[in-house]
């Protein structure tokens, strides 16, 4: 059990570090929302991202709701309900960031068009660079948002299914955007899983732990350069492998 623990350690040590080894990033957003829990939100946080964002796994661990309570760095969906603890728009160095979650498959409290609409409005009032964090299932959602909003933010980054897309590009209106930034973690895996559990569930429909992977950990994202105004410039997706 101790070589597991440590494992799993090593690994989600590599996914902090190795962000930062490679790029020289001014502001670093990153998304930590399946299963996290706050000592290793904190432990991200404090180390290497500006911002973190959550999703549809916020409420996942008991105990979560003081902690973001108290916290202006880690974030959850701004299109829950308003009676949840947390913020979903946050300023930091001259960037706003608004983390919105998507309707299909996730059930949201509002709905992330109509809530951008407000939410870009207040961070606009703030800051001219204005990145979207979306989380969310579908594809076309994912699309429709970063056109709905394309002039209006710097990017739209889409978050929530592990798998990088092959779509980074700059929009006609100059909004950065990615359907899926993709998966921070191990990759010799079923979406950071060990294949086994995940196997077991699609193969018997019986319920199985799913335990975290430790094998090919990568760090994935996206790099967007912006000018002063917030319009983007440049939208390049990452792949960095952190084996020897």
């Amino acid at each position: 059990m101790r070589d597991r623990d440590d494992e799993r350690r090593r690994v989600d040590r590599l996914n902090v570090d190795a962000r930062t080894v490679r790029l020289a990033v001014e502001d670093h957003l990153a998304d930590a929302d399946d299963g996290a829990v706050h000592r290793r939100v904190d432990v991200r946080a404090g180390r290497s991202a500006d911002v973190v964002t959550l999703g549809n796994w916020t409420w996942g661990q008991p105990g979560f709701g003081p902690y973001l309570t108290g916290t202006d760095r880690v974030i959850r969906p701004a299109n829950l309900s308003p009676r949840t603890p947390g913020l979903g728009l946050v300023v930091r160095d001259g960037v706003a960031v608004i983390n919105l979650l998507g309707v299909f498959a996730l059930d949201p409290f509002e709905s992330p068009f109509l809530a951008a609409d407000r939410l870009v409005d207040e961070a606009r009032s703030k800051t001219p660079v204005v990145v979207v964090d979306f989380h969310a299932e579908a594809t076309s959602e994912k699309v429709a948002l970063a056109r709905y909003l394309d002039g209006r933010v710097t990017a739209v980054l889409g978050t929530h299914t592990h798998v990088q897309t092959n779509d980074a590009r700059i929009l006609a209106g100059g909004t950065a955007a990615i359907t899926d930034a993709g998966m921070t973690g191990p990759h010799d895996s079923v979406i950071g899983s060990e294949e086994h559990g995940a196997l077991k569930r699609f193969l018997t429909g019986m319920p199985a732990r799913l335990e975290p992977a430790t094998g090919d950990v990568r760090i994935e994202g996206v790099l967007v350069e912006c000018t002063e105004d917030g319009r983007a410039t440049a939208c390049t997706a990452l792949r960095v492998s952190t084996e020897p």
